[in-house]
């Protein structure tokens, strides 16, 4: 198991769950403090360079575990599930961009909310059929590449489908693509789903990174949830991935990104010697 931590571009908007902004500097403030890993925040391929990203990688001894995407919503206003044809397809230029960008860092393409979303006037299942559709091209098009294409599970209050593990999976089984996968969030979890650790376990083949986040979106030890639960599930499944933080940069960046490292870099290494967390 590695460490990451989520960063943006200096450009990215106030609402993004990221902990720094601007690459150059949160790559080397991510090494001071133990990191294994970044992951790329991005509303575009075009955010970052990827021969200047490689060399910054080198530099300080990280690796690029993730593209996440929550900003093509976000920012750029674009979905899978969008009733607008000519939207849909910009949808998919972008992420075939970030895919291409993938397969060279992480080889992993979260979708978050550019999944879309049950739509007033729109029938449920248009929009579910919309949702399949661009996930299989989007596979399609990244199973060459060597790039996973992962559902992240979100919660009832922040938009209306996928909100659960189990739904995520239910949806893997309708996509039917060997390289869609789930990617739990615990934040969201702790709101939706059964159990964090015991879903964690039983739905770990399904599992291809997850991000950890407090009850609060806060830094892990700020909050209620009980994180032995969440890295005994995962062992009870043998995950062997990547986890990462994606919170809010509260009090301030540095001290959220310390806190974090702080309370999990210490969980990881008992991890990864195979120590229980029961």
């Amino acid at each position: 198991m590695k460490l990451s931590v989520a960063i943006a571009g200096k450009d990215a908007p106030d609402n993004a769950f990221v902990v720094w902004r601007g690459f150059e500097e949160s790559t080397r403030k991510a090494a001071e403090l133990g990191f294994h890993g970044i992951e790329l925040a991005l509303k575009e391929a075009s955010e970052v360079d990827p021969t200047r990203l490689a060399a910054l990688l080198s530099e300080h001894g990280l690796e690029a575990s993730c593209v996440t995407t929550g900003q093509v919503c976000a920012v750029l206003g674009l979905y899978f599930t969008h009733p607008d044809s000519s939207v849909r397809a910009r949808t998919l230029e972008v992420f075939k961009e970030l895919i291409n960008l993938a397969s060279d860092f992480g080889q992993l393409v979260n979708i978050g909310r550019a999944r879309g979303w049950y739509a007033e006037g729109q029938p449920r299942e248009e929009t579910e059929q919309l949702f399949i559709d661009t996930c299989r091209t989007l596979c399609d098009y990244a199973a060459p590449r060597n790039v996973t294409i992962m559902i992240e599970p979100v919660n009832r209050y922040e938009i209306n489908f996928i909100n659960s593990v189990v739904e995520g999976a239910e949806l893997l089984d309708r996509v039917e693509r060997d390289n869609l996968g789930l990617m739990p969030d615990v934040f969201h979890m702790n709101i939706e789903d059964i159990g964090i650790g015991k879903t964690l376990a039983a739905y770990i083949d399904r599992i291809n990174y997850v991000h950890l986040a407090d009850s609060n979106r806060l830094a892990p030890g700020q909050g209620h949830l009980d994180f032995d639960d969440v890295f005994a599930g995962l062992r009870r499944g043998n995950y062997d991935g990547w986890v990462s933080i994606e919170i809010l940069p509260k009090p301030d960046p540095e001290s959220a990104a310390e806190q974090a490292a702080r309370t999990l870099l210490p969980m990881v290494e008992r991890y990864n010697r195979g120590d229980d967390f029961t």
